[in-house]
């Protein structure tokens, strides 16, 4: 499971001179938590880059107002670029988890400056096979794993990124204050992790629920702790760690 694209970002690939025209032709932006960067469906075709902070890529289902999270945006990702390169209708919503600064360039200004960049070109293509790979990979997991599969192993994705983004044992349990770098697992509410994983919120309750009483994680409004890694990587290779009794 991979909600986040590992390779290098786009603003870290992009060469001295082609970073400089890119900021030339853009302009800065910051965004709240819960504000969105792109809606689904609009017609809009500008771009992207996140310059501080995370964004939620997701797409409306048909439960209600259900939505599924397809993927997490960090620092130097590009956001936006089907829209502007293809000429459709954005394929997902872009939201703010937490505050987001990016720069925001026209669509018809990147695609002149993708067209002369020929480094630019090569870097979206990559891009472009990397994301798909990811979403492949993606698909095959909702369509085989149980829902206390796919809850063990999202917790364990984004605990682990966290730790990583902080550099030690502390992403265990996020803090939520404002030096936490990737503070997801403080961000991420029950209903997050529902869409996270391409479950009802009923299921995803549920699943807390026996986690809870087998002390593997602990939540509270908005913040989700996991005290076993151990236990959530055996539930999330199929395992069973003999949850106790309701």
């Amino acid at each position: 499971m991979a909600l986040v694209v590992q390779d290098r970002t786009f603003l870290d690939v992009l060469g001295a001179e082609a970073r400089k025209d890119l900021f030339r032709i853009g302009a800065e932006r910051t965004f709240r938590a819960d504000e969105h960067l792109l809606l689904e469906h609009d017609d809009s075709s500008h771009v992207l880059v996140l310059l501080e902070g995370w964004a939620v890529v997701s797409t409306a289902t048909d439960r209600s107002s259900a939505r599924l999270i397809l993927a997490l945006r960090r620092r130097g990702e590009l956001v936006g670029e089907m829209a502007a390169l293809g000429g459709i209708a954005r394929s997902a919503s872009v939201t703010a988890l937490g505050p987001v600064r990016a720069l925001v360039v026209p669509g018809a200004r990147f695609r002149a400056f993708a067209g002369r960049a020929p480094e630019v070109s090569a870097l979206l293509m990559a891009q472009l096979v990397s994301r798909l790979r990811t979403a492949d990979e993606e698909r095959r997991t909702l369509a085989s794993l149980t829902v206390i599969q796919r809850v063990a192993g999202r917790l364990l994705e984004l605990g682990e990124l966290q730790r990583a983004a902080s550099g030690g044992d502390a992403g265990t349990r996020g803090t939520g204050g404002p030096g936490d770098e990737f503070p997801v697992l403080a961000q991420f509410a029950q209903h997050d992790l529902a869409d996270a994983v391409g479950a009802t919120r009923e299921a995803v309750a549920k699943s807390l629920r026996l986690l809870r009483g087998a002390g593997v994680v602990r939540t509270r409004p908005r913040r989700i702790e996991l005290i076993d890694h151990d236990a959530l990587r055996l539930l999330a290779t199929g395992g069973n760690i003999g949850f106790p009794a309701p």
